[in-house]
């Protein structure tokens, strides 16, 4: 995220601009969404409530805002122009947690807030790290050390009245328990829970998480989660899968459900999902990601290695970067090669990618068999591969994980996932204890 700064306070955030790319206002802040944790972590920052013409309020990931100034917030120009439903599992900073009473944890003192600020961290999250107090007046002095009425700033786990559990915020106490679980192992959990309960769940997780757990489940739960959201909701969180793995998921549906959510869907998320539902399961346009990392000829190895750093990208689509003449989105100009990491560490930053790309190996046709896929792979020791198309373009890669996936028994998810059951008989509990292991709480007596 570019043109940020380190801090920012949110009540100023309240009213101001919010501009598109071309420098188009589409409206202003209303309020800012994050998610509680337990204990005194830091709370997630989630997105911003922008307020669009005709007073619709909207939802804006954090993750499409580029630039955050005084008078003026700007994002990557994608935005969801269906009407913001606040979820069980979320807080809005302005509405709910500036003017309510926490207490100081050192001296237990009630202190009203004033502004609550968030901060980027290095995987390019946000969190709230500061909150602006002020004493309750008509109260003496503690200790002397600050007058009545005195604003002042603290660390966020230096109050305590704003944790998820204080809340009683019904699945959000879980779903804090299970933030620090992997996707796949969040998955073995939800797959074991009663059907009540994990409907319960997935209707609190935030849609990045929420896909997440969705793209490690087997097809049977991922139509029934899918089934039990809202419409809408479900089309949101078809946004935020990678787009493989949403056709995979949607090619399970009947067509008049399927053709209902990609309606749904932003046209720029659906699009790359209706051209892999043009390909046959097992070949290579049905395997591939319509994602890759795609460089210009005249980026630099810094520039390269920059993007594969980001924590987001699958550690195998992370391996390399695609080297291709504009534009950069699938399908995308002429593909001129691959350039694998490792190169890219040899060499100095300032070198051009065309000068070090591998334009020998040939890339697969999207009609391939995943037989002839995973042989390639094999043969030269990938762990992914270009799949580009008979006039030259990209049009995504196939990765090691989804040939796996896809040459694995079917049933191999649910077969993990039982023998985890075996171990844990009440996955629910055991989170539940994990979050209290790692905060130090008792155990229940």
């Amino acid at each position: 995220m570019t043109g940020v700064p380190a801090r920012v306070f949110i009540a100023r955030l309240a009213g101001i601009a919010v501009f598109d790319p071309a420098g188009d206002q589409v409206g202003r802040v209303r309020d800012v969404v994050v998610a509680l944790r337990l204990g005194t972590r830091p709370p997630r920052v989630l997105g911003l409530v922008v307020e669009v013409t005709p007073r619709r309020p909207v939802f804006l990931p954090i993750t499409r805002v580029t630039v955050i100034e005084a008078d003026a917030i700007v994002f990557d120009g994608r935005l969801n122009v269906r009407r913001f439903q606040q979820r069980e599992s979320e807080t809005l900073v302005i509405a709910e947690m500036l003017d309510r009473t926490v207490r100081l944890s050192e001296t237990d003192e009630p202190v009203s807030v004033v502004d609550v600020a968030m901060e980027p961290t290095r995987t390019r999250d946000w969190l709230l790290l500061k909150v602006a107090v002020r004493r309750v007046r008509g109260r003496g002095r503690t200790r002397g050390l600050r007058r009545q009425g005195e604003t002042f700033v603290v660390d966020w786990d230096a109050v305590h009245g704003f944790s998820a559990v204080e809340h009683g915020q019904g699945a959000a106490g879980l779903i804090a328990a299970f933030e620090r679980m992997k996707p796949a192992d969040l998955a073995g959990v939800v797959h074991e829970l009663p059907e009540k309960r994990r409907t319960e769940v997935a209707v609190a997780l935030d849609d990045a998480r929420l896909a997440d757990v969705l793209e490690e489940l087997p097809p049977d739960d991922q139509v029934d989660i899918l089934g039990r959201l809202q419409v809408e909701r479900a089309a949101d969180v078809l946004e935020a899968m990678d787009p493989d793995d949403a056709a995979d998921l949607l090619g399970e549906l009947p067509t008049e459900q399927r053709e209902r959510l990609l309606t749904l869907m932003e046209p720029q998320d659906a699009a790359p999902v209706r051209r892999l539902l043009t390909y046959a399961e097992d070949t290579a346009g049905g395997l591939m990601t319509t994602v890759p990392v795609v460089v210009p000829p005249d980026a630099t190895v810094a520039e390269a290695l920059a993007r594969i750093r980001n924590p987001d990208l699958n550690p195998a689509l992370a391996a390399q970067v695609y080297v291709c003449r504009p534009p950069s989105a699938t399908p995308t100009g002429r593909y001129l090669g691959t350039v694998h990491f490792q190169r890219l560490l040899r060499e100095p930053p300032r070198t051009l990618v065309s000068g070090i790309v591998d334009s020998e190996l040939d890339p697969l046709r999207p009609t391939v068999s995943l037989e002839a896929v995973a042989t390639y792979l094999a043969a030269y020791n990938l762990v992914a591969g270009a799949v580009v198309d008979e006039d030259g373009h990209l049009l995504g890669a196939v990765t090691i994980d989804d040939v796996l996936d896809h040459l694995l028994p079917e049933d191999w998810r649910e077969t993990v996932m039982d023998a985890t059951a075996e171990v844990v008989a009440d996955p629910e509990e055991e989170a539940l204890r994990g979050a209290r292991d790692r905060a130090g709480a008792p155990e229940r007596t």
